[in-house]
């Protein structure tokens, strides 16, 4: 039998605990998740640390569209690696590009330094970057301990030849971790075909809201950003047992 990992994608406490509940190896802490993800509260991390027995890792990202940061953004996410290390987070996750579609070499090596010895994750910046394998080989330079990635495409189901390549190519000197659509119906296909051994996935289910009063005229997200103000996607510990146990009785 493999040894997988499931690494949760969690925009609570909340789902952070689901998460551990239902065996996941290791959770990423995430605000604004319809954002790609964004740098989660103090207190959001300071409880889930406090609550958490289980791998914690925070991702570092001062807001939503592309990767390529002001200098003072860079400030920004320099502080909250450190405000993660105080609070004993296991793991940073980071990514910095150029305009160009490089990986940025100098602010990338600034955050991965700040972040002492906790691991760092390169996200799906990778996904952005103009060459999979010259990035591969730059982040693997600057000492990166994985790479979160969906092949380079929408969901990491249709990214499967360039994962399987990446796998192939990274070998033993740094993990490729899946992730963006997989779930327990794909899973294992994923990683029959791409010999990855780390997946990231949220695992989440609607849970309607408790507001009996609605306004129906107002859309807090405007008419650009669709949001239900009356349902929270939260991780459900029953997906997550369920994928983890689909993935470990995989015979390859």
């Amino acid at each position: 039998m493999m040894d997988y990992r499931l690494e949760i994608c969690a925009n609570s406490v909340t789902s952070c605990l689901e998460a551990r509940k239902g065996g996941a190896y290791r959770v990423e802490l995430c605000a604004a998740i319809p954002e790609g993800g964004t740098t989660p509260s103090y207190g959001e991390i300071t409880l889930a640390r406090e609550l958490l027995d289980i791998k914690l890792n925070v991702i570092i990202r001062p807001r939503g569209g592309d990767f390529l940061y002001s200098e003072l953004e860079h400030k920004i996410m320099l502080k909250d690696i450190e405000t993660a290390r105080t609070l004993g987070v296991d793991g940073v996750v980071i990514g910095c590009l150029t305009a160009e579609g490089e990986v940025d070499m100098e602010r990338n090596r600034e955050l991965i330094d700040a972040a002492g010895g906790m691991s760092v994750t390169f996200h799906r910046a990778f996904d952005m970057c103009r060459d999979p394998f010259d990035s591969l080989e730059k982040i693997i330079s600057l000492g990166c301990h994985r790479i979160l990635t969906s092949g380079q495409r929408q969901q990491a189901e249709q990214g499967i030849l360039l994962l399987k390549e990446l796998v192939q190519r990274a070998a033993a000197r740094i993990i490729i971790m899946p992730g963006s659509g997989i779930n327990m119906n794909n899973i294992i296909t994923i990683a029959r075909e791409t010999g990855a051994k780390e997946f990231h996935l949220s695992a989440r289910k609607a849970v309607e809201s408790s507001m009996i009063y609605r306004n129906p005229n107002i859309k807090m997200g405007g008419t650009t950003v669709v949001i239900d103000e009356y349902e929270q996607q939260v991780t459900n510990s029953e997906l997550v047992r369920n994928t983890a146990a689909v993935l470990n009785n995989l015979t390859l």
